[in-house]
């Protein structure tokens, strides 16, 4: 999950990002059921990891899923290594990996790391 650092971003205010993958069109509704009832070692370990506000959002006539969070840590790669050290994430990522299709030339899956399997986007506008 490599990302740059928001224009925005402060250590206060904490870091933006935003990513997009594909969902296969036959897991839409798998997609959306699994998401409905995310596993609890799932949710705690993205909260440990310092990833607050986190959303998914999907455009059906393309496929593509966007991700947005924020992140107010101080080490977004040891994070991200640490999140990628829990085995029950990591069945969770074998699974919706599963369901989609990376947007990132030689992306393998999600615990690869890199490149990531979620395309990062850049920020270009904000309003807060």
């Amino acid at each position: 999950m490599s990302q740059l650092w928001s224009p925005t971003s402060s250590a206060r205010s904490g870091r933006r990002l935003a990513q997009i993958v594909k969902l296969k069109p036959e897991f839409v509704g798998k997609y959306k059921e699994v998401h409905a009832a995310v596993w609890p070692e799932v949710l705690k370990q993205i909260k440990e990891c310092n990833i607050v506000d986190y959303s998914i959002f999907h455009d059906p006539e393309t496929g593509i899923l966007f991700a947005s969070f924020k992140y107010i840590g101080n080490d977004y790669a040891g994070d991200m290594e640490r999140m990628r050290q829990n085995p029950k994430v990591r069945e969770w990522w074998k699974m919706t990996d599963g369901m989609q299709e990376s947007l990132v030339p030689g992306a393998k899956d999600s615990e690869s790391g890199e490149p990531s399997w979620w395309k990062p986007m850049e920020e270009v506008f904000y309003n807060p």
